[in-house]
C-alpha cells in the first residue's frame, strides 16, 4: 500500500510511544515449520512468513529478509546454503582489476532476485496495517564479498582503483534493485552496510559514504525511504559522515554503546538500535531480553528520535519466547511511564 512516507517518518519521530522495529523475518520458519532453505527459495513462504510475524507482533514496520548473499549470487559468487542459517558467501570472483573492469553488472531476474522482488509484491498486498520495507545489501559490503572479505580492507590500501570500479558497478546494480522493489510495492528498503563498519573513518568515507549517498539520491522519494544499516564496530567513529547519506532513518548493532551514539543523531533523524541478536533473541532469555530491552530504553528513550530494536537480523532459530519477551518489556516500558 503506498503511503507518504515523510509523513510516517515525522508522525514516528513525534509519538511520545514508539511502536519497536526489530529487524525480524527469519525465525517465521519456525511458525511455518519450513527451513531457511525453503523460505529462501519460495517467495510465497516468505510474503507468509511476514504476516505471521506482522500479526504475531506489534512491530512498527514490516522487514523482509536479511539475505546478504542475494546480490553477490547474481555477480557469479558461491552461495554456501544450510537449513538453519542464513545463506552465506564463499571465496571471491574478483581479485585484479582486470577481472573488476570485465565483472558484468547483472540484470534484476538474475539469481533469486525475482523470488524476493515476487516475495515483497506478495506480502504489500497482505500487510497494509504498517510500512513493507524491502531488504538488501550496502554497496562496499556487496563490493567486500565480491572481493572477498578479508582481501577487501587490503584492497583499499593496494589496489583503490580495483575496489572503486567494483563499488561503481555494484552500486549500478543495488539502485536498480532497490527500484525493482519500489515498484513491486514496497514503501522503503533496509540497506546492509555491516562491512564498512570495520573501515577507518576515512576509508568509510571514501569506500562506502558517496556510494550509499548515490543509493539515496536515485531511488528515494516521498513514497519510499532508505533506511541505512551498519552494524560494525566503528560506526560511532563514521558517523559524521554516514549522516550526509541523507537517510532520514539509521540502524546499528549492538557492538556500538547505542546512548552515546544517540548523542551524535540529529533530532530531525530516527535512529534505532540496539539488542543483541545472538546473545538475547538467540541465545538469551525471558529474564535476560527484558533486562537488556529495558536497560537501552531506559538510556536512550529520554532521545525523542530513537526507537527499539534489534542490534541486527534475528536469527533464523531464535526463541520465539524471547522475541515475545522483547515486545512485552517495550510495551511494560512505556506503561510503567503512563
Amino acid at each position: 500500500m503506498k503511503r507518504n512516507m515523510n509523513q510516517w517518518v515525522q508522525q514516528f519521530r513525534e509519538a511520545p510511544v514508539k511502536k519497536p522495529m526489530p529487524i525480524l523475518s527469519f525465525p517465521a520458519i519456525q511458525m511455518m515449520g519450513v527451513t531457511v532453505k525453503e523460505l529462501i527459495m519460495d517467495s510465497g513462504l516468505q510474503a507468509k512468513g511476514m504476516k505471521l510475524i506482522a500479526d504475531r507482533t506489534d512491530a512498527a514496520a514490516s522487514v523482509s529478509l536479511m539475505d546478504l548473499s542475494v546480490e553477490a549470487e547474481c555477480f557469479g559468487s558461491t552461495i554456501r546454503f544450510t537449513d538453519d542459517e542464513v545463506p552465506a558467501v564463499i571465496g571471491s570472483v574478483v581479485s585484479s582489476e582486470e577481472e573488476a573492469q570485465a565483472l558484468a553488472v547483472p540484470q534484476i531476474g538474475a539469481g533469486r532476485t525475482t523470488i524476493y522482488i515476487e516475495a515483497i509484491e506478495k506480502a504489500v498486498r497482505m500487510i497494509e496495517d504498517r510500512p513493507v520495507f524491502a531488504g538488501v545489501i550496502g554497496p562496499f559490503s556487496l563490493a567486500g564479498r565480491l572481493m572477498d572479505v578479508a582481501e577487501a580492507m587490503v584492497y583499499c590500501y593496494d589496489e583503490p582503483d580495483m575496489v572503486h570500479i567494483v563499488l561503481q558497478k555494484a552500486t549500478q546494480f543495488l539502485i536498480r534493485y532497490i527500484d525493482a522493489y519500489k515498484k513491486a510495492g514496497a514503501n522503503g528498503v533496509v540497506v546492509a552496510e555491516p562491512l564498512a563498519g570495520l573501515l577507518s573513518p576515512a576509508l568509510a568515507e571514501e569506500f562506502s559514504v558517496p556510494y550509499m549517498r548515490q543509493i539515496v539520491e536515485a531511488v528515494q522519494d516521498d513514497e519510499f525511504i532508505v533506511i541505512y544499516h551498519n552494524c560494525g564496530d566503528y560506526t560511532i567513529q563514521q558517523i559524521d559522515s554516514i549522516l550526509t547519506i541523507g537517510a532520514p532513518m539509521y540502524h546499528f548493532g549492538n557492538a556500538i554503546d547505542m546512548a552515546e551514539m544517540m548523542k551524535h543523531i540529529p533530532a530531525d533523524v530516527l535512529a534505532a538500535g540496539n539488542v543483541d541478536p545472538a546473545g538475547q533473541f538467540r541465545n538469551g532469555t525471558v529474564d535476560s531480553m527484558k533486562a537488556e530491552t529495558l536497560s537501552i530504553m531506559e538510556k536512550c528513550c529520554k532521545y525523542p528520535n530513537f526507537v527499539i530494536s534489534s542490534g541486527c537480523d534475528i536469527p533464523p532459530m531464535s526463541k520465539w519466547e524471547n522475541i515475545d519477551a522483547f515486545f512485552e518489556a517495550v510495551v511494560g516500558f512505556y506503561s510503567s511511564r503512563a
